[in-house]
């Protein structure tokens, strides 16, 4: 019988976890994955987030996945004796940044503008802490003293403008992995 830490864990994965699969399986096809091995990488991530002694610690379920699926399938190639071709070219594009394809450079400026909106979205106070603590490095202290607030207030706006941009940006996820779920069922109805 499970008891009441393991179930929490348990509902954690399936809540908060589980609605981001469909996001990870699709990196990992795109990445030259095979199939089968996204399955079994999918399953030993959940596996090792069941096995977790508390997930407090994790902010944003949907990057923690990612990573472990991005660990697992290093750790499998570098087990393995043979690295297919596919495989080896999804690993360069996991962590070669030095030599983006075009595809990626586009998709990063795509990403880049994106983020550069939302931030232009943000409440002006917000904003404003959010550029001078996130893009200009000052401390919550130097901010303070600048805008004539308090390290709370900074430190209250700077976490309100981070969770409005993940918003955002998980908002734009979705609404890409639905477009290309359309565009995937359309190509397979023809």
């Amino acid at each position: 019988m499970m008891d009441d830490h393991r179930r929490k864990i348990v509902r954690w994965v399936g809540t908060e976890v589980m609605p981001h699969e469909r996001g990870v399986r699709l990196w990992l096809t795109r990445s030259g994955v095979p199939e089968g091995d996204v399955d079994d990488l999918i399953q030993e991530a959940y596996c090792r987030m069941s096995a977790l002694d508390s997930v407090d610690h994790i902010a944003r379920p949907d990057s923690y996945f990612f990573q472990i699926a991005r660990n697992l399938l290093i750790e499998q190639v570098r087990r393995s004796r043979i690295i297919r071709f596919e495989t080896a070219a999804a690993l360069e594009n996991l962590s070669d940044d030095d030599h983006a394809s075009p595809e990626r450079i586009t998709a990063g400026r795509r990403e880049l503008e994106r983020v550069q909106g939302l931030i232009s979205g943000l409440p002006e106070r917000c904003r404003r802490i959010f550029e001078l603590r996130k893009i200009h490095g000052l401390s919550q202290k130097e901010i303070a003293a600048r805008l004539g607030v308090t390290e709370s207030v900074v430190e209250n706006d700077g976490a309100k403008g981070l969770r409005l941009i993940l918003k955002g940006l998980r908002q734009a996820e979705h609404s890409r992995q639905d477009k290309d779920y359309a565009d995937e069922q359309a190509r397979n109805s023809r």
